[in-house]
């Protein structure tokens, strides 16, 4: 196959998983009724929608419709309103779905987190003090700054309605162990955290596509917006690495402008040019 047809096939799937993707922004199309609609196997459009936008169809069905409630629920919806006009056919549904996508049950996300346990504790890492904060499901928050207070209250108004309770690290068996592994994290070595995401679908999307950014290389706003399938949504993605709260274990950090220049950075860009410089010298 010549480059001319080459392209041409690129751009005809390039098209069809665009399709796929409209269909599902439409409506709840099964994965068989997806394939014969856009004229590919069920099993070769799974494979390349999920290559091309880091979900498969049935996830991005689900990010869809989690996004779209908890949307509703942050503008003040009644909960099962909220419920039934993201598509969720009964109550249970958004459980059966996975509540543990959403981070915390409907009623508790438009409460602020009413009724939501989190555990929080201050650690001097590699990177200055970071405050620590983690559900049942995993890390909620990774903060980073000198002033502890500051710290504190960026905690509570994230989650202004949980019970939150701050420990002695040392003396938690469940806070503990995931505190060396972001303290090990954020001191460039390799860890696993298991992290509680809590955003809309598409902030999902976008801290999804951060953290397939190998270690050491960046990425532009723009490629982040062109992965994540909304080539036009760069300022949508530089706010959604803004609203990171999860600090370098979601590396926003990686993301820079188009001209290679440090674009912004939550925590500072001298912390970020840091980190950086760092990683590449790995």
């Amino acid at each position: 196959m010549d480059i001319t047809r080459q392209q041409r096939a690129a751009r005809q799937l390039h098209d069809k998983l665009d399709q796929a993707r409209r269909l599902m922004d439409e409506g709840e199309p099964t994965l068989a009724d997806l394939a014969a609609n856009v004229g590919l196997s069920a099993s070769h459009l799974q494979r390349r929608f999920a290559e091309r936008f880091g979900l498969s169809p049935a996830e991005y069905l689900s990010q869809r419709k989690l996004g779209t409630l908890k949307d509703a629920l942050r503008d003040g919806s009644d909960v099962s309103a909220a419920l039934y006009d993201a598509g969720y056919g009964s109550p249970s549904r958004v459980y059966e779905g996975g509540a543990a996508k959403l981070g915390m049950t409907p009623a508790r996300y438009r409460a602020g987190g009413a009724g939501e346990q989190i555990r929080w504790s201050i650690a001097d890492t590699a990177l200055g003090q970071a405050l620590v904060a983690t559900t049942e499901r995993g890390i909620c928050m990774i903060e980073l700054g000198e002033d502890a207070a500051a710290l504190e209250r960026k905690l509570h108004a994230e989650f202004p309605k949980a019970q939150i309770e701050r420990v002695d690290a040392g003396r938690d068996e469940f806070l503990a162990p995931r505190l060396r592994a972001v303290a090990d994290a954020l001191a460039g070595r390799r860890a696993q955290v298991p992290v509680d995401l809590i955003g809309t679908a598409f902030q999902k999307k976008v801290w999804d596509a951060l953290m397939k950014i190998p270690h050491g290389q960046t990425r532009s706003y723009a490629q982040i917006a062109e992965a994540i399938g909304h080539p036009r949504a760069t300022r949508a993605v530089a706010n959604a690495c803004a609203n990171n709260h999860v600090a370098i274990v979601v590396p926003c950090h990686r993301v820079v402008r188009g001209d290679g220049s440090l674009g912004g950075y939550r925590w500072g860009l001298p912390m970020k040019q840091r980190v950086l410089e760092r990683e590449r010298a790995a």
